[in-house]
């Protein structure tokens, strides 16, 4: 099963439209990820379209439409594997304590917010995923994605990929 994961895409007020690369990532992905921070419902509109599954939540920047179509927390299970999607985990410093005692029952949780890359396991096993931005880096020296795979309750290749600026 491949994974896309994505997070504060800000369309349209960073960009106009995800990159390309990113669109094409959905188009091969069995599920995409969306951690929050959309702006505008256009962009959900798309990937509802254009997904063979969404898991998505609301973050800070999203209006009353966007809340009122989208959970704070979406949780899944994927093969054995349980996913957590939420957009803010607070303060990097101590993070994986902190979400490992928030989250008990997840296995990866996605999250964004920062627009930083993030991966990192708990000592519980939780792994913390953020995927950074496709479309708005702010201080990053990337946009950034992740993709990822689940076989067998298992996370593999997870890989963060490095976009020229956009928009």
């Amino acid at each position: 099963m491949r994974l896309l994961l994505i997070a504060d895409t800000h369309v349209p007020k960073r960009a106009r439209d995800l990159p390309a690369t990113v669109w094409d990532a959905v188009d091969t992905a069995d599920v995409v990820f969306h951690a929050g921070d959309w702006v505008e419902p256009g962009l959900l509109d798309a990937l509802e379209r254009r997904s063979q599954r969404l898991v998505a939540c609301w973050g800070n920047n999203d209006g009353p439409e966007l809340r009122g179509r989208l959970p704070e927390r979406a949780d899944v299970v994927l093969d054995g594997l349980r996913f957590t999607v939420v957009h803010e985990t607070g303060a990097s410093t101590g993070r994986e304590a902190r979400m490992a005692q928030a989250y008990p029952q997840t296995d990866v949780l996605v999250f964004g917010h920062s627009h930083i890359p993030w991966d990192t396991t708990a000592k519980t096993g939780l792994r913390l995923l953020n995927p950074g931005s496709p479309t708005d880096r702010r201080r990053q020296p990337h946009c950034t994605f992740m993709t990822a795979r689940v076989q067998e309750g298992e996370l593999l290749d997870v890989e963060l990929h490095r976009l020229e600026r956009h928009g």
